[in-house]
């Protein structure tokens, strides 16, 4: 149930060359060169193999509700001041997975608290307190971009992952009374929808590396290729993936991905078509911070969760995340477009032009990440960067977009492989996780060969 945001649009793509490439057709801003209609067309979802449609949405309904705040009185901010206090009684309420706050303007900070506590569906058990991360703007689609200017952007909190619960009680406290809170705050309630019948299961653990073949239309997972076919599919491709000519020696085998329809995006709630960017000089990890209370069998989930959360909630145009990767290693499909093209996201404000974004689902400011997930990170990388013949122990000059830390227009040199932090003044991707990006460069570089 989107209630302000509408569209359902069938979009048709380009079919894939003879190895599973992400090309399109059709695309709202076309990368350089004006990629040709391969082979013929093919309608129909073939998710990120070449790119995501519109057709064939899985059974996988799902809903956001959302839930205006009350004034609960004042409490004691800063010892001293008295500062207001919004939020919501304890409740019944029909089940949801995760939860969020959102507000009317978002230039305006959530300057304040955000706890919620929870009940397990079916259960009479509550949760603790959990805090719910409020500073979310710099994950944003970069200024003067179409999705910034749309009109439907809102503030938003972090997402929090609850798992499946059907009682809430909220409380929202600002830091001091001059600030306030922010106007239209309301608490997003977020029901994933069962995952897709013919999903199956997700693995425990990555694709085995070689497992060679093409996905087909509405392919639940492009298959991992080996070194020496990743190498052909880059020069089968010539200027379709940008540098790969030039950059195949050092083009690290493509993982498995688990595409859209894989785990289960609706494809009716993202706006049509897709947006470009020129190149890939950098991937900037992310968590999610929607906290570590999930299965690995519940990882499409929550990606349906953080979808739905993203466009419905914060009006973005599609999730913001070019990537995901799970705890077990699983490597999913994030923004529509394709998986080998530049798509232009919304992870790292001021820098989404020319980079790739990937959110390990989790909260990893004092968890460390699982070294599976570090190590898909790494094998991710070789591959992606690869293709656009960027060493992921090199540096690389990226021009800011306006970020907060970095003017609009200020030139910055950044590591290849970047935490979003330095990017953008925020703990993300969390401490633990930015501490593995040392060994997480050299690991990629050497899935490269290097």
């Amino acid at each position: 149930m989107r209630g302000y945001l509408a569209s359902s649009i069938t979009v048709a793509c380009a079919a894939a060359l003879v190895l599973p490439l992400s090309l399109t057709s059709g695309a709202l801003a076309a990368p350089p060169g004006d990629v040709p209609d391969v082979l013929g067309s093919t309608r129909g979802d073939v998710s990120g193999v070449p790119g995501s449609t519109r057709g064939d949405v899985p059974d996988v309904p799902g809903s956001t509700r959302s839930m205006p705040l009350q004034p609960l009185g004042t409490a004691t901010a800063d010892r001293t001041l008295q500062a207001p206090v919004q939020g919501l009684p304890r409740q019944d309420v029909e089940s949801f997975s995760l939860v969020g706050i959102v507000w009317d303007d978002a230039s305006v900070p959530l300057d304040g608290t955000v706890e919620v506590r929870t009940r397990g569906a079916g259960s009479r058990t509550w949760s603790a307190w959990q805090e719910v991360e409020t500073h979310n703007e710099d994950h944003a689609a970069d200024p003067g971009t179409a999705e910034s200017e749309s009109g439907r952007v809102r503030g938003a909190t972090a997402p929090l992952w609850v798992g499946a619960s059907d009682g809430v009680e909220v409380r929202v406290q600002a830091l001091r009374r001059a600030g306030g809170l922010p106007e239209g705050m309301r608490l997003e309630l977020v029901d994933p929808g069962d995952d897709p019948a013919d999903t199956g299961t997700i693995a425990s653990g990555p694709g085995t590396e070689g497992s060679e073949g093409r996905a087909p239309v509405g392919g639940l997972e492009i298959p991992a290729l080996n070194q020496l076919d990743t190498e052909v599919e880059a020069a089968a491709a010539g200027d379709l993936v940008f540098d790969a000519v030039t950059a195949k020696p050092y083009i690290g085998p493509r993982p498995r991905i688990v595409t859209r329809q894989g785990w289960g995006a609706d494809e009716s709630l993202r706006e049509e078509g897709f947006v470009y960017t020129n190149s890939v000089k950098a991937a900037f990890v992310h968590h999610s911070d929607t906290g570590n209370n999930y299965s690995c069998q519940e990882a499409p989930s929550v990606l349906r969760s953080i979808y739905r959360y993203h466009v419905e909630s914060s009006g973005w145009r599609d999730i913001g995340y070019n990537f995901a990767v799970d705890k077990c290693g699983n490597i999913y499909e994030g923004r529509a477009g394709g998986v080998a093209k530049p798509v232009q996201g919304a992870h790292t404000l001021g820098f989404n032009k020319n980079s790739t974004g990937i959110a390990v689902l989790g909260s990893y400011n004092s968890s460390s990440p699982p070294a599976a997930a570090v190590t898909a990170v790494a094998r991710l990388t070789a591959w992606k960067l690869g293709l656009y013949g960027v060493n992921p122990k090199g540096r690389v000059t990226l021009t800011s977009g306006g970020s907060g830390k970095y003017a609009e227009g200020t030139k910055v040199t950044l590591n290849a492989i970047a935490g979003h932090r330095d990017g953008f003044d925020t703990d993300c991707p969390g401490g633990r996780l930015y501490g593995k990006l040392g060994i997480t460069r050299t690991a990629s570089a050497t899935y490269q060969g290097r």
